[in-house]
């Protein structure tokens, strides 16, 4: 897949709120499929399943099966690599205006 279309897949799947909030639930510790849905009791099984498949193609988890329960991991990595490229970038380039702002203030 390229950079690209994996980009999109992330940017897609931190979209959607509940999404964030499964990512959330996932930041500690890995977590069965069960658990989450506990979790978000007002979603029904199916559309925790959803969030999650999306997740999974984004890369954002990893899921792994023990026995019969699936067990979902976080993957930060896809997020940090969305810092690296975009977040960063644009925050050291705001930074400079701030700081030559600064200096024409204080000039």
């Amino acid at each position: 897949m390229s950079s690209r279309s994996q980009d999109d897949n992330v940017f897609k799947a931190l979209a959607h709120p509940r999404r964030r909030e499964l990512l959330d639930e996932l930041r500690d510790e890995p977590k069965t499929t069960g658990m989450l849905c506990a979790a978000f009791a007002d979603m029904d099984r199916c559309t925790v399943m959803l969030h999650l498949k999306v997740l999974e193609e984004a890369e954002l988890i990893v899921a792994k099966r023990q026995g019969r329960e699936r067990w979902n991991h976080l993957n930060a990595l896809p997020i940090k690599q969305i810092h690296d490229r975009w977040i960063s970038q644009y925050a050291g380039h705001a930074i400079s205006i701030i700081d030559r702002l600064r200096s024409d203030l204080e000039g």
